[in-house]
């Protein structure tokens, strides 16, 4: 193996071609279950809007905020402003973002299936918690723990999706972490849509019904197997190597079985991944680590998805057509999910993201345009506009949930090589979830400061981020996941950032 004094030096050369292997049913299962984390954490981003405008729920935790809202504001973009209703929804990702930090270790060391279970046991306490909460403490406490149970799913999920897919499918069936997201989105709206009309208690329903699927990521997490690259990173090689024949469905695994041996090897020599990610080789998946999951949120995907039903009750919609219209989006967002599922992996990463950014931008601008000229304190969408909006805002979700939305998580969680794969997502969840509390929390704000002006704000960031995109990420499609610290090598950019390749003249 390694020598000439170097150490380990990863997958030193391709053989990509050498691959052997079929889509067996057991894999498709076992990603299905695993994926099961993603619908968790879509029901929550799905739920918290439907409850905070729900009036029983306002007047219990929030009555300054169901005092303006049913006393009337003079301004129609200020009336849900305030932090304590902001702190409710962004309490969840900030307990995530700390508890990401740890799952890094805990999925490193005893595996990708621990993690899981783990998320899936504090998605039930917080979950619980919620539906019982007597007062804001108790409320926010169980917000914390479903942050809990976020920041282990979000770390882990992703991880195992990549590793038990082949390599020409690793992108749609990774997709299903964001399927299942969407799919808990849809089911939160039509929820929110039915729990509105039981009074009082119907907001409990909504929050309490978080505990199904986390039963079942829970009960599931115990019938998984690992990874193999988890296993052989554990130093379980032949355990390992009858996973990796079992979801190929061949014998013949030998050259994916040496890529991983060999990444597995110079994962194990490396004692400090946090520090070892810092290092000129990784920087190329260290940018991108940061900057896909921050470019992500900044589409203001969040901002739509979290206070959908708040969002359109201020442009005038009624309390049942504002439910009906987060509906809408949520079933448009699971929907156009599908596509990416079915071109991810014939079109390509750079593709989709850069045709989903042109649409957002697009769609951004007309909103603001139309809420500039026909939408402010004294003046109500009237019904024709109103339908315009609802219209563009699905289109926007639509160019989202094709692009960005999948491919936010995908692409980080694909071109780590093993010694920082798990240093690599737990950075690339903590940025996400960093970004996603700091938009739950200062939405409200900005949308009572900037006015229609937030949808030119987000437009400004996608123009950016689709330059990104143009200039700097490789296509990553049909590269396999030990082999992917190659393909920067080639990249016009990355290639001179990078230190020269050291080979092991043994191998």
């Amino acid at each position: 193996m390694a020598g000439g004094g170097i150490g380990p030096v990863g997958v030193a050369k391709e053989r990509a071609q050498q691959y052997k292997g079929r889509v067996t049913l057991f894999v498709v299962m076992a990603c299905v279950t695993a994926a099961i984390g993603g619908s968790i954490f879509g029901y929550d981003i799905g739920i918290s809007g439907g409850v905070t405008s729900m009036d029983p729920f306002l007047e219990k935790f929030f009555p300054v905020v169901y005092r303006k809202k049913n006393l009337g504001s003079k301004n129609n973009y200020c009336k849900y402003d305030n932090q304590g209703l902001s702190a409710f929804t962004s309490s969840l990702y900030l307990a995530g973002l700390v508890a990401s930090l740890f799952a890094s270790p805990v999925t490193r060391k005893y595996g990708r299936r621990v993690s899981i279970i783990c998320g899936g046991i504090s998605f039930l306490v917080g979950a619980t918690l919620n539906a019982a909460a007597q007062n804001l403490a108790m409320l926010l406490l169980g917000r914390i723990m479903l942050g809990v149970g976020i920041g282990f799913g979000n770390q882990a999920v992703p991880l195992y999706l990549s590793e038990m897919a082949p390599a020409h499918l690793r992108g749609a069936l990774n997709m299903m972490f964001q399927l299942a997201t969407t799919l808990g989105i849809f089911t939160a709206n039509m929820i929110n849509y039915g729990t509105e009309k039981i009074n009082p208690w119907g907001w409990r329903l909504s929050l309490g019904l978080a505990a199904v699927p986390a039963f079942l990521m829970t009960v599931g997490g115990f019938f998984l197997p690992e990874t193999p690259n988890s296993l052989i990173e554990r130093g379980l090689e032949e355990k390992g190597r009858r996973v990796l024949e079992k979801i190929r469905g061949t014998h013949d695994v030998d050259a994916e079985f040496q890529d991983m041996v060999e990444a597995s090897e110079l994962a194990n020599s490396i004692k400090h991944p946090f520090r070892n990610i810092m290092e000129r080789r990784n920087r190329p998946q260290l940018v991108m680590a940061i900057f896909m999951p921050t470019f992500q949120i900044l589409t203001g995907i969040n901002s739509i998805l979290f206070y959908a039903p708040v969002l359109f009750q201020s442009m005038g919609f009624g309390n049942n057509a504002s439910l009906y219209s987060s509906v809408m989006t949520g079933a448009v967002l699971a929907s156009s999910t599908l596509v990416s599922i079915a071109t991810v992996d014939r079109w390509g990463r750079r593709v989709l993201l850069i045709g989903g950014g042109i649409q957002m931008i697009i769609c951004q601008v007309i909103v603001a345009i139309i809420l500039g000229v026909k939408f402010g304190n004294d003046k109500q969408l009237s019904k024709e506009f109103s339908i315009i909006v609802v219209v563009i805002i699905c289109l926007f979700v639509a160019a989202f949930g094709w692009s960005w939305g999948p491919l936010g998580w995908t692409v980080p969680s694909e071109i780590f090589p093993l010694e920082t794969r798990s240093a690599g997502q737990s950075i690339t969840v903590s940025v996400n979830l960093f970004f996603t509390f700091a938009i739950a929390q200062s939405f409200l704000s900005l949308l009572c400061s900037f006015k229609f002006g937030i949808f030119l704000f987000f437009a400004g960031w996608i123009t950016i981020m689709t330059v990104f995109v143009i200039v700097f990420l490789p296509e990553t499609k049909g590269v396999p996941i030990e082999e992917m610290i190659l393909l920067w090598r080639k990249h016009w950019f990355w290639k001179k950032v990078m230190p020269p390749l050291q080979v092991d003249n043994e191998k």
